[in-house]
């Protein structure tokens, strides 16, 4: 067998695999519901597909974390990477409902699958190196650095692309025409994505080594999945620490639920057209990310500068808390102040999840084993999203003014007073037990999993 990578080179090859990842959904996410709007679908229709998205990843979180504890990360990565390739085809050429449905569910299979497996491979790597005290923090930091830039990047290449496509003596006119109106200028993000899937895909097979495992059977694997994903619900329930991560995700989805919702409208109002629209929603959406890279840049100094992790989620919620605040504020008011106060407030809330996210995951991964790992963080993946679909159905039953953005900001500041008593007592959590092993489940060998995560 091969010896584990070192820490310097998994945190590397942790963070390529993240920017690969992401770097295809940001390219989309300017683009998204304005092409769902050209190809004739109602906003109704509109929040029906994110439905069936949300729905599916709801349903898949944690069985797909389970999944990765018993057959291996790099299989589950890979197959993430293939279906999400396949559902932004669909969604960049789809013209019926049904079609475009269909790339949701594969989209929000592709987003359970990838929930946790990279983020665990890296663990089990350092941790197979160095030990069960080994510095994660540092490779964590970075690996949400990576995730934020790519949707920055992402964004703003996403966003400017068919506001490109749009000038001069109207190419987006000749290629609508060139494809039968199956590639608009709004498509061509999608498809630029699916080709970093694939690059994410081949990248994944290639440069993730794991321990070779058992062979897996049909049996092991049904027995294993659904034991695996309860221990990860049961280390929520009895561990005080793990129920305040799951809980603060569940904070932070809820802001940012609130402002993906309220953001790309009011851009396309404001500039009047859908292609401009997404520039500027690009535009602010990138600068979110570079702020949300640079808190997770920041989350190693700012563990140091507070004193302990926990301290440091304290702060970056806190501070979160605030922008969502003014956020909520300067709604209020027009004029030139007034916008330099939003941006302030969008960059702060930005800025503050990524402060938190890194110190959140590294005392998580000082709670639970291998075993359970990638189980761990889907259960955290799940609260985050069904915080946020919530969220969002509330927000957009709310009349429109400063109260969603208020009652975001109050959500967050709630995730971030979690963190308060424990900050002042100074003294860390005992650590939980392991979540144990399923029986049946395929699991490295044991020189590879004989550490508290």
């Amino acid at each position: 067998m091969t010896a584990p990578l070192d820490p310097a080179t998994a945190r590397r090859r942790f963070a390529s695999v993240t920017f690969l990842f992401w770097l295809p959904v940001g390219l989309y996410i300017p683009a998204m519901v304005l092409l769902f709007g050209q190809r004739g679908m109602s906003l109704t229709a509109v929040a029906g597909l994110f439905a069936v998205y949300s729905l599916t990843v709801t349903v898949l979180e944690l069985p797909t974390g389970g999944l990765s504890d018993v057959v291996g990360r790099r299989t589950v990565l890979a197959a993430a990477g293939v279906l999400t390739t396949i559902a932004l085809v669909l969604q960049a050429l789809g013209t019926t409902a049904w079609v475009l449905a269909l790339g949701l569910v594969l989209a929000g299979t592709g987003r359970a699958l990838s929930s946790g497996p990279a983020e665990a491979w890296y663990v089990d790597t350092v941790q197979a190196h160095s030990g069960p005290g080994a510095e994660l923090r540092t490779g964590l930091a970075r690996g949400n650095t990576a995730s934020a830039t790519a949707l920055a990047l992402g964004t703003l290449c996403g966003g400017g692309l068919p506001w490109l496509l749009g000038l001069g003596p109207d190419p987006g006119a000749r290629l609508d025409e060139a494809t039968a109106g199956l590639v608009l200028p709004l498509s061509v993000p999608a498809l630029l994505g699916a080709a970093v899937g694939v690059v994410f895909t081949v990248y994944v097979l290639t440069a993730l080594p794991e321990p070779p495992r058992p062979p897996v059977t049909l049996r092991g694997t049904l027995r294993g999945v659904p034991a695996t994903v309860l221990g990860g619900l049961r280390l929520g329930g009895r561990n005080a620490l793990v129920r305040r991560v799951l809980l603060s995700a569940a904070a932070a989805g809820t802001a940012l639920a609130v402002i993906e919702l309220l953001t790309p409208g009011r851009s396309a109002e404001l500039t009047g057209a859908p292609e401009s629209g997404a520039l500027l929603f690009a535009a602010l959406a990138c600068g979110g990310f570079v702020c949300t890279a640079l808190g997770s840049h920041c989350a190693p100094p700012a563990a140091r500068l507070t004193g302990s992790g926990e301290r440091a989620v304290l702060a970056g919620l806190g501070t979160g808390a605030t922008g969502l605040l003014l956020l909520g504020v300067t709604v209020l008011w027009s004029g030139p102040a007034v916008l330099a106060m939003a941006a302030t407030g969008y960059a702060l809330v930005y800025f503050g999840i990524g402060v938190a996210g890194p110190n959140k995951n590294e005392l998580l991964h000082r709670r639970v084993d291998s075993a359970g790992r990638a189980t761990a963080l889907s259960v955290q993946s799940l609260a985050l999203q069904s915080a946020g679909a919530l969220a969002g159905l509330a927000a957009g039953a709310l009349p429109r003014g400063p109260l969603p953005w208020l009652l975001a900001g109050a959500a967050l500041l709630a995730g971030a007073l979690l963190w308060a008593r424990r900050a002042d007592s100074g003294t860390a959590a005992a650590p939980a037990a392991p979540v144990p092993p399923a029986r049946g489940a395929v699991l490295p060998p044991a020189g590879g999993t004989s550490r508290a995560g």
